[in-house]
């Protein structure tokens, strides 16, 4: 086995892309492409099929995949093990994954406190679908996933939803747009241009319903799955985006925007899910207690 072949098709995998692939490895797509058919060759079966533009992973592909992300995963920890061996000490692990729906920096206010509890520990974050972190952490490769949502009624996995606390959604705009927008705070939305979060996530369905609820019929002139590719396009002033309120000054100040108004009906929700119905883990305690005590602390929770 080829392991540079299988981390070349693992990147393919992950981009979805020879072209972005090849982007990220620095080589040529024809040089990618040989090198995945080189593999493909040696296991005897095609590991991806054309779909558009892009690629897709057979039944064969999604199987090398699973494998493939192990063994790296393992050429990580067997780094770290004969990298800590002369100290006695092995690093813990606290292996975590983020729904990508999740802010970035949501993610990174949850999951710091963590980093500071001991030089001896070590942070495994993934960032992948929720259903795609829900499987991982069912079969113990992962011991926490953050998430906007609870765990769906349609994936029956042996989990507890934790919830971490809530948040308002915020309006933002660039500082030349914020002078065009007229009246008061929702009315101002009305014939602007607005980015708005992909239709299939649950905050783009809840903008939606909200705009319905306050007719407001705002020009939507871009749809984000990257939140954080929405606020790029909304700091050059393409349109207005939304928010968590709790980082507004954040927001504010990393993107040279200005907040239009805020409101409560539209919720942000964000839960620690783990396999343990009474969290014992220290990672996951740290994590829970800072949400509940600081990062939302204005807000009421439940577990």
């Amino acid at each position: 086995m080829n392991y540079k072949h299988l981390h070349y098709f693992m990147q393919v995998a992950k981009s979805g892309s020879i072209m972005r692939a090849s982007e990220q490895l620095h080589l040529t797509p024809q040089t990618l492409s040989g090198q995945i058919s080189q593999l493909e060759d040696k296991l005897g079966t095609a590991l991806f099929a054309k779909s558009g533009r892009g690629l897709v992973l057979t039944d064969a592909g999604q199987l090398a995949l699973g494998y493939a992300e192990e063994i790296f995963a393992l050429g990580g920890q067997l780094e770290g093990a004969v990298r800590h061996a002369s100290s006695g000490m092995r690093p813990q692990e606290f292996r975590v994954g983020v729904a990508d729906a999740v802010p970035k920096a949501i993610a990174y206010r949850l999951i710091q406190p963590a980093t500071v509890l001991g030089e001896s520990s070590q942070i495994i974050c993934r960032e992948w679908k929720l259903d795609s972190l829900l499987a991982e952490l069912a079969l113990h490769k992962l011991d926490l996933v953050i998430a906007d949502t609870p765990i769906p009624p349609s994936i029956s996995v042996r989990a507890f939803n934790h919830r971490l606390g809530t948040c308002g959604t915020s309006f933002f705009a660039a500082p030349a747009l914020y002078k065009h927008c007229k009246g008061k705070f929702p009315a101002c939305l009305d014939g602007a241009p607005l980015l708005v979060p992909g239709e299939d996530s649950a905050a783009g369905q809840s903008l939606r319903g909200w705009l319905k609820n306050h007719a407001l019929h705002p020009r939507i002139v871009g749809e984000f799955d990257d939140g954080a590719l929405a606020k790029e396009f909304g700091r050059h002033g393409a349109g207005i985006f939304v928010g968590p309120t709790v980082l507004g000054e954040e927001i504010e100040q990393q993107y040279h925007v200005k907040t239009l108004g805020s409101t409560d009906e539209l919720v942000n929700e964000f839960f620690a899910i783990s396999v343990e119905r009474r969290i014992t883990h220290p990672c996951v305690v740290a994590i829970t207690e800072t949400a509940r005590n600081e990062l939302f602390a204005a807000r009421s929770w439940k577990t």
